[in-house]
């Protein structure tokens, strides 16, 4: 009996990270309905003007909190605010955040940390 509670335990706490952690593939079809590559690039490291930020390759968890301080925008605590960004960042459920966000994070990036 504590075998099979503990394996039911196990199994819902694997698929609440696996929920959490975003679906790679759902965010690549949500990056492209929202058509985020028109504006940072196709492979989301050469964005089409030099002031956009690279995405490729970025930790999920900053993009996640990025796009929803752009839904936040400059009215809440810790928002920011760009006009393109925080009218696509609103359309955007929490779902979408944290697929798109496992997406980008899963490409390869050309971000250069210095050391």
């Amino acid at each position: 009996m504590k075998k099979n509670t503990l394996l039911a335990l196990l199994l819902s706490v694997s698929s609440f990270a696996a929920i959490a952690g975003g679906n790679i593939e759902a965010g690549k079809l949500a990056a492209e309905k929202f058509n985020c590559a028109s504006c940072h690039g196709a492979n989301y490291s050469t964005p089409i003007d030099p002031s956009y930020p690279k995405l490729a390759g970025q930790h999920k968890d900053y993009l996640a909190q990025a796009l929803k301080a752009y839904q936040r925008g400059t009215d809440g605590a810790y928002g920011r605010g760009n006009a393109i960004m925080g009218a696509q960042a609103k359309a955007l459920s929490n779902t979408d955040i944290q697929n798109i966000s496992a997406y980008i994070h899963s490409l390869p990036g050309t971000l250069v940390l210095q050391k």
